[in-house]
């Protein structure tokens, strides 16, 4: 029955498919002998009164399954990090460019990961410190992005971003996205970011409503530290990962981003590609 002996389970909060899925996926690894550790949100869908923090469900788990869209795989990814082990994001619902697997195709999909025939594809995080008067006061890992935005309705933050050793601008604007090829999917593309295949190695760099129009995204080697420091005003900017997490900025703070050191494992579908999903979630045209 493979390797896989213990699995956790991450789950969307207040899903009505979770309900009824939760209990059958429950009495399908019962049945197996595999042992799960949940979330306190599948805990809930499951009956029980209490569930693991986030933080440590993955711990000495072989699998770890996914239940909901793509803001739970991005909270489950970072709680996973560098324990090397495959996540199957199922997709309960709405627009998802990283769970594409479908609730019809869970426990077939199982059945693969049980066999060692499941295949994935790897997606690198970003690194990112905090620095605020030359000490790291704040880490953080983000599977999309770090999103560095003005935290008050009417104004523009500046921001000066560098590129390893270079300067490259000084950015008027109500923001910057620095994001994976993952996330260029994500809040870059709404804001006018170009699409990246994911195995390809780069950052990219987004201004958001940008003053200076000529401001366009900005793609370098992913081996190239970014540095942003924030030219505004005590808590006028605000520091986001992955629209999950963050912290208000201070005048003076850098945010000093790379790619991480581990890779994050996504169970796909056999028989579809990244062009498939494009295609999919963004209604290409058909042959």
């Amino acid at each position: 029955m493979g390797t896989v002996k213990t699995v956790g389970i991450f789950s969307k909060p207040h899903s009505p498919a979770a309900v009824k899925l939760v209990p059958e996926l429950l009495q399908w690894l019962k049945l197996r002998d595999i042992q799960a550790r949940l979330d306190s949100e599948t805990a809930h869908y499951a009956g029980m009164l209490v569930g693991l923090d986030r933080a440590h469900v993955a711990d000495g788990c072989d699998l770890a399954i996914v239940l909901g869209g793509d803001g739970t795989l991005l909270s489950a990814a970072r709680a996973v990090g560098n324990r090397a082990i495959p996540l199957l994001a199922v997709n309960l619902g709405g627009l998802g460019f990283l769970t594409t697997v479908s609730t019809d195709h869970l426990f077939p999909e199982l059945e693969r990961a049980l066999l060692g025939e499941h295949k994935y594809t790897r997606r690198r995080m970003l690194k990112a410190a905090l620095v605020r008067q030359g000490t790291v006061v704040a880490e953080y890992h983000a599977l999309n992005d770090i999103v560095i935005a003005k935290s008050s309705i009417a104004r523009i933050v500046d921001l000066e971003a560098w590129a390893g050793d270079s300067f490259i601008c000084a950015y008027k604007a109500d923001g910057l996205i620095i994001a994976t090829p993952t996330g260029s999917t994500a809040y870059s593309l709404a804001a006018g970011g170009p699409i990246i295949y994911p195995r390809v190695n780069a950052i990219c760099l987004t201004p958001i409503c940008p003053h200076t129009l000529t401001n366009r995204p900005l793609i370098v080697p992913s081996d190239m530290g970014i540095r942003v420091v924030s030219r505004a005003s005590d808590e006028e900017a605000y520091l986001t990962v992955d629209g999950q997490v963050g912290s208000p900025l201070e005048a003076g703070d850098a945010v000093e981003c790379g790619i991480a050191d581990f890779e994050i494992l996504l169970i796909r579908s056999p028989d579809r590609t990244f062009f498939d999903v494009l295609r999919q979630k963004l209604k290409w045209g058909e042959r």
